[in-house]
C-alpha cells in the first residue's frame, strides 16, 4: 500500500494527508476546491458525487481514506469497492457502518471505517483494558472534546462536525447491560466524572462503541461509551432539541450551534475509560485516563481534536502497510493492538 486518496481537505482530513505524506505514502488529496498555502501532496479538484469519475479516480490508488461528511461514506465505500481498494472513514455513523460490514464480504480490500477518536482509539484503549482481565464484568468508555476555556450556559465550541454532534446528540445508542444488548436514548444516564481537579458530565451519545456490542455480548456484562461535556451542558441540549423541537430540523440545529458556540484554536480532548474485572480471583479496576492538548505536528500547532482524530486513521493506515493489520475484510477497532498502534510512527503521539 502506497498510494492513498485524501477525500475532504478540512482541518482533520488536510492533517491526515500530510501525516500520511510525512510517513512515506504518496497522497493525493481530493476536494471541490484547493486548499489555502503550500502543502507537501498532490491534489485533484473532483465532484465526488459522480460515481463514474470517482472510481475511475479510486482505480489510481491502493487506499482511500474518506474524511467527509457521514451522509457521502456509503456511495464512496462502494466506489471504493468497486475499484478493488482499502477502504478508511472516521464515521461514528451506525447506519453507515452497518451498510459498510455488508460491503466487506466481497470486497477485495480492507473496509475499516469509524477509524477516528471515537469510534475509533477510545475502543482499541477498551479492548486492551478488557484484555487485561481474566473475566470483564464492565468496560466505560467516555470522551470528551472541549474548549479549555468554556463560556456561557452551553460551555461548548463546535470544534467538530456540527452534522456528526447532532446526529450523536440525537440517534439512540448501543450498549450491554446486565449481559443483554440493548438501545437506550441519547443525552441520558448523566454522571460526573473527574479529570486533573476537573469536573465533567458524562452522558450516552450514539455511535462510540462502534461494534463492540457485537464483540463482547455474552463475554462482557456491561459496556457503554458517553461524551463528556463541562456541567451543563446537557440540561441546555436536551431543551435545545426537545423543548424547542429542534431535533425535528437537524441540518438548521447544526447551524444555529456553530453559529453560537463557533471553533476554538485552545482545545482539549479527554479520554475517559475504566474497565472492572477479576484477576487471579481478585477483583480489580483498571483505567486508562489521558488530557490531549494542541501540540505542534507537521510543523504546525494542531488543535487537539485535529490531530487525534486524524492521528488515529493514520496510525490505523500506518498499521495494515506494515502488515500489522489484515489486509481484506472488515476491520473491528477493538482487534486493534494498543501497544501496536502506539509503536506507529504517528500513534506515538498519544503515548504521553
Amino acid at each position: 500500500m502506497k498510494n492513498i486518496a485524501v477525500l475532504g481537505l478540512g482541518k482533520v482530513g488536510h492533517l491526515a494527508a500530510e501525516l500520511l505524506h510525512a510517513s512515506g505514502f504518496t497522497v493525493t488529496g481530493i476536494d471541490q476546491k484547493e486548499p489555502e498555502g503550500a502543502y507537501p501532496f498532490s491534489f485533484k479538484a473532483l465532484d465526488l458525487s459522480k460515481p463514474e469519475e470517482v472510481v475511475s479516480e479510486f482505480a489510481q490508488q491502493d487506499a482511500v481514506l474518506s474524511c467527509l461528511p457521514f451522509q457521502l461514506n456509503i456511495g464512496l465505500a462502494k466506489a471504493a469497492v468497486e475499484a478493488g481498494v482499502h477502504y478508511f472513514d472516521l464515521t461514528e455513523d451506525v447506519p453507515t457502518t452497518k451498510a459498510i460490514i455488508e460491503m466487506s464480504k466481497t470486497a477485495k480490500g480492507l473496509m475499516a471505517p469509524q477509524c477516528g477518536l471515537a469510534p475509533g482509539f477510545i475502543g482499541i484503549v477498551g479492548a486492551d483494558l478488557i484484555s487485561q482481565f481474566d473475566d470483564c464484568r464492565s468496560c466505560k468508555m467516555r470522551v470528551g472534546a472541549l474548549p479549555q476555556n468554556p463560556t456561557g450556559l452551553m460551555g461548548y465550541a463546535f470544534n467538530w462536525s456540527p452534522e456528526g454532534v447532532v446526529n450523536e446528540y440525537l440517534n439512540d445508542c448501543e450498549v450491554i447491560e446486565g449481559g443483554e444488548r440493548k438501545w437506550v436514548s441519547p443525552m441520558e444516564w448523566v454522571e460526573d466524572i473527574y479529570i486533573d481537579g476537573v469536573k465533567l458530565e458524562a452522558f450516552t451519545t450514539s455511535g462510540g462503541l462502534g461494534t463492540m456490542c457485537d464483540t463482547y455480548l455474552g463475554k462482557v456484562g456491561n459496556i457503554d461509551y458517553k461524551s463528556m461535556r463541562y456541567p451543563g451542558h446537557v440540561q441546555q441540549m436536551n431543551f435545545f432539541f426537545h423543548e424547542l423541537l429542534m431535533r425535528d430540523r437537524r441540518a438548521e440545529a447544526g447551524e444555529i450551534l456553530v453559529a453560537a458556540k463557533p471553533p476554538v484554536e485552545d482545545d482539549v480532548v479527554y479520554v475517559h475509560a475504566a474497565a472492572e474485572g477479576h484477576v487471579n480471583g481478585r477483583l480489580e479496576r483498571r483505567e486508562f485516563v489521558r488530557g490531549y492538548r494542541p501540540i505542534e505536528v507537521a510543523g504546525k500547532r494542531r488543535t487537539a481534536i485535529a490531530w487525534t482524530t486524524a492521528g488515529s486513521v493514520v496510525a490505523i493506515i500506518e498499521m495494515v502497510r506494515d502488515g500489522k493489520l489484515p489486509k481484506n475484510g472488515f476491520l473491528k477497532q477493538e482487534d486493534i493492538p494498543l501497544d501496536g498502534f502506539l509503536s506507529m510512527p504517528t500513534g506515538a503521539l498519544y503515548g504521553g
